[in-house]
């Protein structure tokens, strides 16, 4: 494959004394969608936390468009065009939803997003602009996170846990969406715990199992018996 735009090398990651990484080695391609799938406790969030910079991290094991960004604070990440829509949305309660989309275009990119562009993904975004964010339902709590992650016009953008909590028709909704969402060459990281999900909107997959790589393939070829077995640690 081409250089890959994102690529992590023998990735460890630890919480205190705890280590939740062992040796990840990964990498998207540009205008790649990427899927990644585990349980609970796998070590899904701490690999995003780390390729994001909110977890230091081992000179050389993270690179971005060739650049070493392992050991980069989370803004400088930012500012170098990748962007993340958190586990629990992690919306600023005291903002309202416009303020909240804003936040997104404070790293100063260009490029197609703009509080016009997610209000056409998001018609209710536009109609609920001036309320505070977390009087919105959660569905819609979503799209204002996926929204502001939009607003910095990333090159590649991870979603972490896209649909963990929502009925099943805001999770259809969100998932009609993100076609619009990863265009113009942008790539994606999606973790998942609806499998199903994950691999029909991936090219490849992923598993992380207590913190190790299980299974990498094609989306649409690996089986549910390797995913069983990768998922679970069944020998």
């Amino acid at each position: 494959m081409p250089d890959p735009i994102l690529q992590t090398q023998g990735l460890d990651a630890y919480y205190n004394d705890f280590q939740a990484l062992y040796g990840v080695d990964m990498h998207v391609g540009k205008g790649e969608v990427l899927a990644i799938i585990g349980a609970n406790g796998a070590g899904k969030t701490t690999l995003m936390r780390s390729i994001t910079g909110l977890l230091s991290n081992g000179p050389g094991q993270i690179s971005y468009h060739g650049e070493d960004i392992s050991q980069l604070r989370a803004d400088e990440v930012a500012w170098r065009g990748l962007a993340m829509v958190p586990e629990g949305r992690q919306l600023f309660p005291s903002l309202s939803v416009r303020e909240n989309l804003m936040i997104g275009a404070q790293v100063g990119r260009k490029g197609p997003w703009t509080l016009e562009a997610v209000y056409k993904l998001f018609p209710i975004l536009d109609e609920r602009k001036d309320q505070q964010s977390t009087s919105l339902s959660g569905g819609q709590q979503q799209m204002v996170a996926i929204g502001r992650a939009l607003m910095a016009n990333p090159d590649l953008i991870l979603f972490d846990e896209i649909s963990l909590g929502l009925a099943p028709i805001i999770i259809k909704d969100i998932y009609d969406a993100l076609p619009g969402i990863i265009g113009e060459g942008m790539s994606a990281i999606i973790v998942e715990q609806d499998i199903s999900k994950a691999l029909s909107v991936s090219s490849r997959v992923y598993c992380l199992q207590e913190g190790r790589i299980s299974l990498e393939g094609a989306s649409d070829t690996v089986s549910r018996e390797e995913i069983s077995r990768a998922y679970f640690g069944i020998e």
